[in-house]
């Protein structure tokens, strides 16, 4: 009784219960109180907060056209393919685009999502395909996203860029059991891509500690490097050619009507790619911000 009677006076007392609710609703927010569900007509992609289990809408999603990524052929293809086939509701596998940095992975995810759409718009039966973006760091928070997506009448395909773990991080378990593992596996109407320049995603600095520290050391490295076997398809990267580099220019320098030498626009590109030591999908698209920012046009 003397418990009842306590929460009695404690309900008399308004501080005390507007205390009482702040608390509570910290605990929901901390604990990822799911929000109202998510109107996914609202647009064609969304960035996922863990802390709130909340689907922001994104009017205009980052992209580059497709046609425009150049150096990556096989790796278009190979994405443009296994994402058509998901698309259109049959077998996908999970993709690992990893290796060099700048030349193109997250570009190709974003305009992959974008030309599968525009291809399949014209059929009667198709529903457009869902870009979620969840960040690194939210990553523990898959598990609850893929429960949200389960029962929605669309497929999706859920990004995380730049996905790597370091040192004493632990939330890469959580990855592999929503990829393939858990009791309730992976929805089939969701698809995980992510980028790492990390073929294996894990440090180096991870799987060497493991193997020095461990009792058995072999297991150990297993268990780590098994996240990366969770994705059936493994795209690699590499620094471009100059061929390719220069090819990457003059593509954008044509879509977008920049115009010039081509000799000396090739000459001026070599000397701002020597200026940042690389050769990539990145530096090229610097080059022609700059170019056309000098010439007084703007790109998008």
């Amino acid at each position: 009784m003397t418990r009842a009677n306590d929460i009695l006076e404690m309900r008399k007392d308004p501080p005390a219960v507007s205390a009482l609710e702040r608390i509570a609703s910290a605990l929901e927010k901390i604990a990822g109180a799911q929000q109202d569900a998510c109107d996914f007509s609202a647009a064609d992609a969304f960035v996922f907060t863990a802390g709130c289990a909340a689907l922001m809408p994104v009017p205009r999603v980052n992209r580059v056209d497709i046609a425009l990524l150049r150096g990556i052929d096989r790796a278009r293809d190979t994405l443009f393919a296994n994402t058509l086939r998901f698309a259109q509701g049959f077998a996908a596998n999970n993709a690992l685009l990893w290796g060099a940095r700048g030349m193109g992975k997250s570009a190709l995810v974003k305009g992959v999502h974008g030309a599968i759409n525009r291809r399949l718009a014209g059929s009667p039966s198709f529903k457009p395909l869902k870009l979620i973006e969840i960040h690194r760091e939210d990553i523990e928070g898959l598990p609850r996203l893929m429960t949200l997506l389960r029962e929605a009448p669309w497929r999706f395909l859920i990004f995380c860029d730049d996905l790597s773990f370091d040192g004493a991080d632990t939330s890469y378990k959580s990855l592999k059991a929503a990829l393939d593992g858990g009791i309730e596996g992976r929805p089939p109407n969701a698809l995980f891509y992510a980028t790492s320049n990390r073929r294996h995603i894990l440090s180096r600095d991870m799987i060497e500690n493991e193997r020095g520290t461990a009792i058995n050391p072999d297991d150990a490295v297993q268990e780590k490097v098994s996240l990366s076997d969770r994705f059936g398809l493994w795209l690699g990267f590499h620094s471009c050619s100059q061929d390719d580099y220069l090819a990457m220019v003059l593509g954008y320098i044509e879509h977008f009507g920049l115009g010039g030498d081509p000799s000396a626009i090739a000459r001026e590109a070599l000397e701002w790619s020597a200026g940042r030591g690389s050769r990539s999908g990145r530096t090229a698209w610097q080059y022609i911000q700059d170019l056309a920012g000098r010439s007084g046009r703007a790109v998008e």
